[in-house]
C-alpha cells in the first residue's frame, strides 16, 4: 500500500513537471525564441543580427583662421596703390599741415636751405584735405617707386623733371580745381595754399591709364602683436627721441606710456594738424643718416642724396630703441630694415615716421 503511494507521487511529480516544462517552451516560442534553454546562442545571434555602424576614417577638425594678414594700418589683404604726397614743411606753412595723422607711412628728407619736405603715403582712407602740397625733389622719387605709390606734388625741380619719364613715375598734378583746393582764406603767400582730399585723387586716378594694382609688397614686417624691443641686443630707452636736420629744422618725439606712441614736435614746437588741432602721434620711428651735398652748378642750392647703399640706423617703439641696419640696392628697390643679426625689424601695427638725416647732424636718444 505504501508502495503504490509513493509510485502516485511520483507521476503527479513527472507531470507537473512536463507541464511546468512545456508551458516555459510555449512562452519562449510565443516570444520569438528558441528556448529558455538556448538563452546565450540566442544572445549571440541577437548581436550578429544587429546594425553595426561603418568604420569611418577619423576627420580632421578644421583649423580656426586667425587673421593677420589685415592691420589697422596697412591692408595687406587689397591690392590697391597708395599715394604719395608731397608736403611743404617750411616754417610758415607747418601750421596748416592736414591729414597727415592718416598717412601710414611718412618720410622726412632735407631740401635747400636746410628745411625738410614730408612724403607722406595714404592708403585705402578718406581724408578731406591734405597738405599744403609742394614740388618734387628727384630723390623722393625713390621712395614713390618703393611703395609702388602714384605721386602726387605741384611743381618740380629740373632733376626731378628729368627722372620722371626715366623712371616711370605715375603722377597726379595738383591743381585747382580739379586735383586741388587753393584755400583763399589762408593769410599767407599762394604758394602754401594748395591742399588736396583722397576724393578728388580718386576721381583723377581712375581717369588716368595708370596700373591700377600694386605690384610691391608691404614696405615693412608689420606684426599683430606687440614688438617689445626692451630685450633685443643693444637696446635703450628712447624716451625722448632728437633729429637734427640743420640749424633752422630739428624733429622731436616724446613718448607717452600710457597711450603707447611718440607725440611729435618740430623745433621745439607742438607739430599739430591744422583742421584737429592735434598733436600727430606715430607708433615707430625709423631714423638713419645718409650723405647730402649740393648739387654743382644749382642756383637753388638743391641737394644731391646718397640714399643707395647700406648703413646703419635705429628703430624705435614702446620706449626703446635698437640699433638696425638699411640697404637700398637701387632707385625702385625696397629698402630692407634688418636688426643687426640680419633679420627683418618686426614693425608695431601703426604709423611710421621715417627720419632719413644728414650725417653730419645731431642724434639724441635718451
Amino acid at each position: 500500500m505504501r508502495k503504490k503511494k509513493l509510485n502516485i507521487k511520483f507521476i503527479i511529480i513527472t507531470v507537473a513537471l512536463f507541464v511546468i516544462v512545456g508551458a516555459l517552451l510555449v512562452v519562449s516560442l510565443t516570444q520569438g525564441t528558441k528556448g529558455f534553454f538556448n538563452k546565450n546562442k540566442e544572445n549571440s545571434n541577437n548581436n550578429a543580427n544587429e546594425k553595426i555602424p561603418e568604420e569611418k576614417e577619423p576627420v580632421d577638425e578644421p583649423v580656426p583662421v586667425v587673421e593677420t594678414s589685415k592691420f589697422k594700418i596697412y591692408d595687406t589683404t587689397t591690392k590697391t596703390r597708395p599715394y604719395a604726397v608731397m608736403i611743404n614743411n617750411i616754417g610758415v606753412a607747418r601750421p596748416l599741415q592736414s591729414g597727415l595723422q592718416d598717412a601710414y607711412i611718412i618720410y622726412e628728407m632735407i631740401v635747400e636751405g636746410g628745411i625738410t619736405r614730408y612724403l607722406a603715403l595714404f592708403r585705402d582712407v578718406k581724408v578731406d584735405r591734405i597738405g599744403s602740397i609742394r614740388s618734387s625733389r628727384h630723390y623722393y622719387l625713390d621712395y614713390v617707386l618703393e611703395n609702388d605709390a602714384i605721386y602726387v606734388h605741384n611743381g618740380q625741380s629740373p632733376q626731378a623733371q628729368a627722372d620722371f619719364s626715366a623712371l616711370g613715375i605715375n603722377r597726379i598734378e595738383a591743381e585747382a580745381p580739379n586735383t586741388g583746393i587753393r584755400d583763399k582764406s589762408l593769410n599767407v603767400a599762394r604758394e602754401h595754399t594748395l591742399f588736396t582730399t583722397t576724393d578728388l585723387l580718386n576721381k583723377a586716378y581712375e581717369k588716368t591709364k595708370f596700373r591700377k594694382e600694386t605690384n610691391k609688397e608691404a614696405l615693412l614686417n608689420y606684426v599683430a602683436e606687440e614688438v617689445d624691443l626692451s630685450q633685443k641686443e643693444g637696446a635703450k630707452k628712447a624716451d625722448k627721441v632728437d633729429i637734427t636736420f640743420s640749424n633752422s629744422t630739428k624733429s622731436s618725439f616724446k613718448y607717452d606710456s600710457e597711450k603707447g606712441y611718440y607725440l611729435r614736435s618740430v623745433n621745439g614746437k607742438a607739430h599739430n594738424d591744422y583742421v584737429t588741432k592735434e598733436q600727430y602721434h606715430f607708433k615707430n620711428i625709423i631714423t638713419y643718416q645718409v650723405k647730402n651735398a649740393t648739387i654743382k652748378g644749382d642756383n637753388k642750392g638743391r641737394q644731391e642724396f646718397a640714399n643707395i647703399g647700406s648703413g646703419k640706423g635705429y628703430y624705435i617703439t614702446n620706449g626703446y630703441a635698437v640699433p638696425i641696419k638699411w640697404k637700398k640696392d637701387s632707385r625702385s628697390s625696397q629698402t630692407v630694415y634688418t636688426y643687426e643679426d640680419g633679420t627683418k625689424i618686426e614693425v608695431n601695427d601703426g604709423n611710421t615716421f621715417i627720419e632719413i638725416q644728414p650725417t653730419n647732424q645731431k642724434l639724441v636718444i635718451e
